[in-house]
């Protein structure tokens, strides 16, 4: 049983973590430049969460680190779009799954 738990948590981990990313880039979005002190205060999430979110969003090229601090790209529309239309296929799925559970 410990397995589907395990299963379980790891959803619940990947789907945090796409969370944590989506508030720290609408907060760079609004707040920019916004250096890494200031991102951690304004969303609540711990420093080196918000460094290990900006790494990956820098990589992905959403981001951009500027001496200022951090900006986001051209890209973050297009980000944007895309995550609202994944998530809402994911959302599709769920309830799908749903209705297989009942």
């Amino acid at each position: 049983m410990s397995g589907g738990k395990d299963l379980m948590k790891s959803i619940a981990e990947e789907f945090e973590l796409l969370e944590r990313h989506i508030a720290i880039l609408r907060n760079v979005r609004e707040n920019q430049p916004i250096g890494l002190i200031r991102l951690s205060e304004t969303t609540g999430i711990p420093r080196h969460k918000v460094r290990y979110s900006l790494k990956l969003l820098e990589q992905q090229g959403i981001i951009r680190a500027t001496p200022e601090g951090a900006t986001v790209t051209d890209d973050y529309e297009s980000f944007m779009e895309s995550t609202t239309e994944y998530i809402k296929g994911l959302y599709a799925r769920v309830e799908s799954l749903l209705e297989k559970l009942v």
